[in-house]
């Protein structure tokens, strides 16, 4: 599988999923059509990860445009993904010679949604903004039970897995990260590496497990006192 960075808006990232066998297409998180379409001529299908407008704000162009037939997204999230065809739960389904696993991952939103996929390559995951490199994302609508248990399901994939997150704020998630933990090496090397490129992405499992203080969190207790001390952190 080939996967390409497209930057969005001002710090989003949607992405390009391509079968190397089939030249099926996917577009992850479609955050708005004009990038999108000056770069991708042909797609099968739009994988959102969630309802919010810097994630699905150019579906409908965008599908219009290339004749996308399916628009994804998990179920509860219908009437607030535009133009959902699919309604997703935890399951598994083949895109082309790619294996995607659908993983309902709420907390930042109750309808997140991350798209793990395999293929002779390797493997990746797709975490929309409830995992970050070095974060997770505000708990607009879920519990820091929620994001916990999301958290620990992501932790459980493939070491190796890519991380494909839907924003560039690597770096500040490593700053707060290092008031956490200050004497932790490993995110003063995932740091040197963030500074030394642009995307950051993608991470892997590994390095979140790692770094992250929030996937390192040791219950939703803690995860919750981190996640409001982000909240605040400049």
């Amino acid at each position: 599988m080939k996967i390409e960075i497209i930057p969005c808006l001002s710090d989003n990232y949607s992405y390009v999923v391509t079968c190397d066998r089939t030249g099926k297409t996917a577009i992850v998180d479609a955050s708005e059509a004009t990038p999108i379409l000056a770069k991708v001529k042909k797609a099968d299908a739009i994988w959102a990860t969630h309802h919010h407008h810097d994630h699905v704000g150019g579906n409908e162009e965008v599908a219009k445009a290339l004749g996308v037939s399916e628009i994804w997204g998990h179920a509860s999230d219908k009437g607030r993904i535009p133009g959902q065809t699919r309604f997703l739960e935890e399951e598994t389904l083949d895109f082309g010679a790619i294996q995607v696993r659908t993983l309902h991952i709420p907390g930042h939103t109750t309808g997140a949604i991350a798209y793990a996929i395999e293929d002779d390559s390797g493997r990746a995951v797709f975490t929309g903004d409830t995992l970050f490199a070095g974060g997770c994302g505000r708990l607009f609508e879920g519990t820091p039970e929620m994001m916990f248990a999301s958290l620990q399901k992501l932790a459980r994939l493939s070491p190796e897995a890519r991380v494909y997150c839907g924003h560039e704020y690597t770096v500040n998630n490593l700053r707060f990260a290092k008031t956490v933990e200050p004497g932790n090496a490993a995110i003063d090397e995932a740091m040197a590496r963030a500074k030394s490129r642009i995307p950051t992405i993608p991470t892997t499992i590994a390095d979140e497990l790692a770094t992250n203080p929030f996937v390192r969190a040791r219950d939703a207790a803690e995860l919750g006192e981190r996640r409001k001390a982000k909240d605040n952190f400049r």
